[in-house]
């Protein structure tokens, strides 16, 4: 079953409020402040070498899921899977052009919050 987890936008412009997470090369922010959870991702630099092209510019929208190897049965991996965070295991595929993220965790939101705090 997917679930809606988020959408990533990216963008250049930094944030008072956002937090850098070094192993993933990127700054983030508005998801805790946002009733849709809409996160801004700002790339820090050299994640070109690290992230498919799709996911540095364009938007996308993250589902979480209970079984990621299987939603990722037939897709076209983009990157990933990755364990971003311990216990939060992220890949992205492309569908029809554009980036999706898939999310298998079960910590909850706050816990992933306290997490990338924590990081940054």
């Amino acid at each position: 079953m997917r679930h809606y987890h988020h959408l990533g936008i990216p963008t250049n412009q930094s944030h008072k409020e956002e937090n850098y997470i070094p192993h993933l090369k990127i700054y983030v922010w508005g998801y805790d402040k946002s009733e849709y959870r809409i996160e801004w991702v700002r790339f820090a630099e050299g994640a070109e070498k690290f992230y498919h092209p799709l996911i540095l510019k364009f938007p996308h929208v993250a589902f979480r899921v209970d079984d990621l190897a299987k939603e990722l049965e037939g897709k076209k991996l983009i990157w990933g899977p990755y364990e971003s965070l311990p216990g939060f295991i992220v890949a992205f595929i492309e569908e029809n052009g554009a980036p999706i993220e898939l999310i298998e965790t079960r910590l909850t939101e706050e816990e992933i919050l306290n997490i990338v705090k924590e990081r940054s």
